[in-house]
């Protein structure tokens, strides 16, 4: 195979594409992309949902082989077919949503694929060296014998992490890493990478968060349609020019909203207390209002009770004590059921989309219905009208600006950041009376939050009662008309926008007393 050399460097880079082409039927994903990285640094992509960033990078680690287009890896063309071939070649990936066996061990499953022979305690006695030598080198430290379902987030991303590297990783891909991270535990992953690229290894960092890539990265590049459209030194440019070159045109990084027109109490939540499954207290004692033409903001770390809050509003779980009313209508009583909450207006776009608002199998037309398939305007009694779901999904597709455009694909064959346009088309486009919204932005792109933003502002102006539930200050901060904080399963206190800050928020969210605070 020919070596590639970057002569301007004077050594090859870690990787390099070239001219490459990817298409899945008439949709043509990757066009001519070319992209250079070199060893040692971290590199971001950022582009819009479809942009066509995941498809390049699964073209990278095997997942797909490309129609046209070669790729060098350290100067040497190979062919990745698959991902023990990516992998035989040093390059590992770290997707959004973990390949892990939660019920077994951190070791057990660093060994999934990498048993080392057929006698495992010798294997094991090998993995565990390897192991301590990753936590003196790099600061991965963790218990090899914890059960992996019992760590927190942040660390089942460690293991995945160790998972790569202990099989040789010398380029690590990172999909998403802090859709699912507190911001301390994305914290301590930033510093995490920085130590990795100056180890030597190299990093590609794929995320919608444009704050991480000015933070984080050393070079970015931007695609759009397909197409990589720049390559830019991280320190010479700025989230608004990058935002600019994702879309195409200029974005509106700051939400721009006018003073709540305040109606009646919509909803009204008193002494509400959860229990989860094994009869620990999730929520205790939990009271607040919301007004019509409000955005009443919750903020907290997650695991805090807003999981738990969201599912009792929605119905899917039942409150062991309080009452939730809507208008003066008991729900809890009266409509206590999903299905009764949304016949109500209480309508919720729930924070994890895979898990609670989609079903992966379903084509995009029928996840789009999903919930309201009894609607007089999808057909009448047990047959449904599938041109009129089709016209319905079609119409949502284009104000949602949703790719492709292909009613009939599966809902797993749209990126994250479409998936979660899907969901939030299905259930504002249904008139709600109350909005229950959580993480609505979690891997969505600048162009998809603008518009998202603006609609959850244009249905607070037009009356309807809104709870946002955000692990993004930002987007808390700049949404929000009131503010809760939550930890513990309590309210911690209340604030305005214009009366709080970053750190006043992060105090409240850590436990300390609205007094102490």
């Amino acid at each position: 195979m020919p070596r590639l050399t970057d002569t301007v460097a004077g050594h090859a880079p870690a990787i390099a594409l070239m001219g490459i082409d990817k298409r899945f039927g008439e949709v043509r994903a990757n066009s001519n992309v070319n992209l250079t990285v070199a060893s040692g640094s971290v590199h971001g992509i950022v582009g819009e949902n479809g942009a066509g960033k995941s498809t390049l990078m699964s073209i990278l680690y095997g997942f797909y082989e490309a129609d046209r287009g070669t790729i060098h890896i350290h100067g040497n063309e190979v062919r990745i077919r698959s991902p023990k071939e990516a992998i035989a070649v040093g390059i590992g990936m770290v997707h959004q949503h973990f390949m892990l066996v939660e019920p077994l061990s951190v070791i057990d499953n660093v060994m999934l694929g990498a048993e080392g022979g057929a006698i495992l305690a010798k294997g094991e006695a090998q993995m565990r060296s390897a192991l301590a030598q990753l936590a003196e080198t790099y600061g991965l430290v963790i218990d090899p014998d914890a059960i992996v379902g019992d760590l927190p987030v942040g660390l089942q991303q460690r293991v995945e992490i160790l998972k790569a590297l202990v099989r040789g990783a010398d380029i690590l891909i990172l999909d998403e890493p802090t859709a699912v991270l507190t911001p301390d535990e994305a914290e301590q992953l930033f510093v995490l990478l920085r130590t990795l690229a100056a180890q030597g290894k190299t990093v590609i960092l794929i995320t919608h968060k444009l704050n991480e890539i000015m933070a984080v990265t050393d070079h970015v590049s931007v695609m759009r349609r397909g197409e990589m459209v720049a390559t830019l030194t991280t320190a010479e440019t700025s989230p608004a020019q990058l935002a600019d070159q994702m879309v195409g045109r200029h974005v509106l990084l700051d939400v721009s909203k006018g003073p709540a027109k305040l109606g009646p109490v919509r909803l009204s939540v008193e002494h509400l207390v959860i229990r989860d499954a094994h009869s620990s207290l999730r929520v205790k004692d939990v009271s607040f209002d919301i007004r019509a033409g409000e955005i009443l903001g919750l903020a907290g770390v997650a695991g805090n009770g807003q999981s738990e809050l969201l599912e009792a509003l929605a119905g899917i779980i039942t409150p062991t004590l309080g009452s939730i009313t809507l208008d003066g209508l008991d729900l809890i009583t009266l409509a206590p059921t999903p299905a009764e909450r949304r016949e109500n207006g209480v309508l919720h776009i729930p924070e994890d989309r895979q898990r609670m608002g989609l079903v992966p199998a379903f084509s995009a037309a029928e996840s789009m219905i999903l919930g309201f398939q009894s609607d007089h305007a999808f057909g009448t009694g047990p047959l449904l009208s599938t041109a009129a779901i089709q016209t319905h999904t079609a119409k949502e597709m284009d104000l949602y600006d949703i790719r492709p455009r292909d009613a009939s694909l599966k809902t797993a064959k749209f990126s994250g950041g479409n998936q979660q346009k899907i969901v939030l088309a299905r259930e504002i486009e249904h008139h709600p009376k109350v909005l229950l919204v959580g993480q609505p932005t979690r891997g969505v792109d600048v162009g998809a939050i603008e518009f998202i933003h603006k609609r959850l502002i244009a249905l607070r102006d037009a009356g309807v009662a809104i709870l946002l539930v955000s692990v993004e200050l930002d987007e808390i901060m700049s949404l929000s008309d009131r503010i809760i904080v939550m930890c513990g399963g309590v309210i911690t206190g209340e604030r305005t926008p214009e009366t709080t800050n970053d750190r006043d928020l992060g105090l409240l969210m850590a436990g300390v007393t609205e007094r102490a605070a």
